[in-house]
């Protein structure tokens, strides 16, 4: 489904607010690339190379 700057019934109904705050709140974020950021950078200080 692709979207291009039309109407998305997810943020319609404050799925995508409600999502953001949830990552937010809890540190953690809930996209696959964000959360494998998030964990290389935590390899990367506790290897002390960061």
């Amino acid at each position: 489904m692709v979207n291009y700057g039309g109407f998305s019934w997810k943020r319609a109904l404050g799925i995508t607010r409600a999502k953001q705050r949830l990552a937010r709140a809890n540190g953690i974020p809930l996209t696959k690339a964000g959360r494998q950021h998030k964990l290389g950078g935590i390899i990367w200080k506790l290897l002390g190379l960061k």
